[in-house]
């Protein structure tokens, strides 16, 4: 019953994000809810916690590839 509720849980939220919300939510949802779920018999609160921790890491990454493709402040190209 309690990985049936993890599956719905990761399935709704797979439908309510967007392309661009999704990434890392899915990854992070998935090992959220198999880690909550054999630690402490919480499966959904752990995808939902690991879908929020895998968007926010996701984010971080997108930052770091964004600012490591700019020139430093300062320095301009000649």
């Amino acid at each position: 019953m309690k990985t049936l509720a993890v599956l719905l849980a990761v399935a709704s939220l797979a439908l309510a994000a967007t392309s661009a919300d999704a990434k890392g939510c899915l990854k992070g949802a998935v090992v959220g809810g198999v880690a909550g779920h054999y630690a402490v018999h919480h499966g959904v609160l752990g995808a939902v916690a690991g879908c929020i921790y895998g968007r926010r890491h996701a984010k971080q990454q997108e930052l770091q590839r964004q600012q490591q493709g700019q020139a430093p402040a300062g320095q301009e190209k000649m």
